[in-house]
This record gives structure tokens, sequence and C-alpha cells, in this order.
């Protein structure tokens, strides 16, 4: 079964910065397109960046673009979300999955508060 762990996230104050960490099992992750999400209280989990197997090409939702960078390595099963000039509405536990994500295989995610 594939299985993703995510950490990194913490308490941190407007404009502040974080870096989270994913480490994937269970698949040919090198073959795999990867997508960081989030999911702020009480509203639908959202994909905020997503990037191919190769690292050639990513994207970001518009509210992230610019803010946020996501990178992987693919010799240590990881994927990564840079998180710069961090918004109070950037608050959310942050989860990496697939893209398209599988269902099955959601992690426990990360806590991001981005609070003064």
């Amino acid at each position: 079964q594939v299985q993703f762990v995510e950490s990194g996230g913490d308490l941190v104050q407007p404009g502040g910065s974080l870096r989270l960490s994913c480490a994937a099992s269970g698949s040919i992750f090198s073959l795999d397109e990867m997508g960081w999400y989030r999911q702020a209280p009480g509203k639908q989990r959202v994909l905020v960046a997503r990037i191919l197997s190769d690292s050639r090409i990513s994207w970001y939702a518009d509210s992230v673009k610019g803010r946020f960078t996501i990178s992987r390595d693919n010799t240590k099963n990881t994927v990564n979300l840079q998180l710069n000039s961090l918004k109070p509405e950037d608050t959310a536990v942050y989860y990496c999955n697939r893209y398209p994500s599988l269902s099955n295989s959601w992690g426990q995610g990360t806590q991001v508060t981005v609070s003064s």
C-alpha cells in the first residue's frame, strides 16, 4: 500500500517561512506525479501544488503562486514544499499524495498555523 508521512508544520507569524517534507513508500515514487494539498478548518481539501515525476514542470494554485515552491528528490522518495511569505489564510493541515490523489493513501498531514 502506498503511504505518505508529512512533517515540518508549525506555528509561524505572518510573513514567515516553513519547509514541509513528505516521505513516500509503497510505490515506484520516481514515476508518480506528486501533489501537496491543504485543508483549512471547515473547508474541503484542495490541491495547492503539483510536480511531474522528473521535476520538469510544476503547477501552483493562484493563491500560493510566487510564495510556495514544490520540489522532489527521487533518490530519497521525498517531496517538499517551501512556504514563504505566509499569510493567516494559509493556515491548514497540509498533505501530500499522488496527483490525481489516491483516496486510500492520505496520511495524517502536518498542521501549519499562521498567526501573530
